[in-house]
């Protein structure tokens, strides 16, 4: 098909979004047209080194705002939709479900009003090249025993209020793809990391508290498993599945890098004591400490990446060893990136401690 000209990014401040953004101007020769929000966890300096770039441009928008997205689609007339904005932790959901009703349900909704409107006015080989990408991830899936993978055959089992929202808008994609037309593809990825995460997470989460003496939160006995993926690498597979995807298609996007929550943990405070070292001397090791498990805590995800290597040509070129390694070193490299984000609010506070109710 021939390669969208124009493409409109949701999200596209977010940690995802961004090294989307970044890559798209850095290799594909596209226009990029970032719609984000900017919620607390968007990252305008993510993107310091694309603006004022003549094929960058941004619109603040809220995807749940149809009046605003129909604006931006008659402005720019996108060839494509890559749609990452989402409300995306866990725990987060966990307290506060309605947020991510909104946005991840209500948003994909409006925004897949506005595309079809856009698109139903294209024609010819406009019409036909046209895609929304949906992005999504493994959570929908639920949770794996000690075996297997997920394929993209893998029936949907959400467990948490993030991963039911993401799935309800896995499904409002394909069914606005088989009642409308709307050329669609989905991509499920596996647990993302690399620079620009906000502090929420896992791994910067453990970073930052790694480098500020804080004792090291692992969740029930730390053997939780999940597959981890570089980000830039999931960017590239992002516009691989974009501009080379089948319409009415999903892909699973996944690093094949299986490791416990424990094993994470400790290959950062490894990383920390080889880079930068506490002044006592003492391993980092010793500042873990494990904690009551989050409510509704999947056991293992691991995803089965085969499709889109054997269709789309698609690998990761970062293993967890070499990616892991460029991601603490890009922490301590950039604290004048993460040290406002610490100090203007509670990000390396726990939250989603919610009990599950009897009755």
């Amino acid at each position: 098909m021939p390669q969208p000209q124009t493409i409109l990014v949701t999200g596209g401040a977010g940690f995802i979004g961004s090294a989307v953004v970044r890559l798209l101007i850095a290799e594909s020769g596209v226009r990029v047209v970032n719609l984000d929000a900017m919620t607390y966890a968007a990252s305008g300096t993510a993107l310091a080194g694309v603006e004022g770039n003549p094929r960058y441009t941004f619109e603040q928008a809220d995807i749940r705002d149809g009046d605003r997205l129909a604006e931006v689609f008659a402005r720019h007339r996108p060839d494509a939709v890559m749609h990452l904005a989402a409300e995306s932790h866990v725990d987060r959901s966990i307290d506060g479900p309605e947020d991510f009703i909104q946005t991840n349900v209500v948003g994909t909704f409006r925004l897949l009003q506005a595309a079809r409107s856009h698109w139903e006015t294209l024609e010819g080989a406009a019409r036909e090249s046209f895609r929304f990408h949906h992005i999504s991830t493994d959570e929908v899936f639920g949770s794996l025993g000690a075996d297997g993978y997920f394929t993209e055959e893998t029936a949907y089992d959400p467990r948490s209020p993030y991963s039911a929202s993401k799935a309800a808008s896995d499904h409002l994609v394909r069914a606005w793809g088989e009642t409308y037309g709307l050329p669609v593809v989905l991509s499920n990825c596996s647990n993302n990391y690399g620079p620009f995460h906000f502090p929420e997470k896992l791994i910067p989460l453990m970073i930052l508290k790694g480098l500020r003496g804080e004792k090291l939160p692992v969740y029930g006995d730390g053997s939780n498993v999940r597959d981890w993926l570089y980000v830039e690498d999931h960017a590239r597979a992002l516009w691989t599945v974009l501009s080379k995807g089948v319409p009415g298609e999903s892909y699973n996007v996944g690093g094949h890098n299986e490791k416990t929550n424990l094993e994470v943990v400790e290959t950062i405070c490894d990383l920390l004591d080889k880079h930068s070292p506490r002044s006592d001397g003492v391993s980092r090791r010793t500042q873990i400490s494990f904690v009551t498990d989050r409510p509704g805590h999947d056991h293992r995800y691991a995803i089965d990446p085969g499709k889109i290597g054997r269709e789309l040509g698609w690998t990761p070129r970062e293993t967890f060893e070499t990616g892991i390694e460029k991601t603490v070193r890009w922490y301590l490299d950039n604290a004048n990136w993460w040290q406002p984000i610490i100090q203007r609010q509670d990000a390396l506070t726990r939250v989603g401690t919610n009990a599950r109710k009897a009755g």
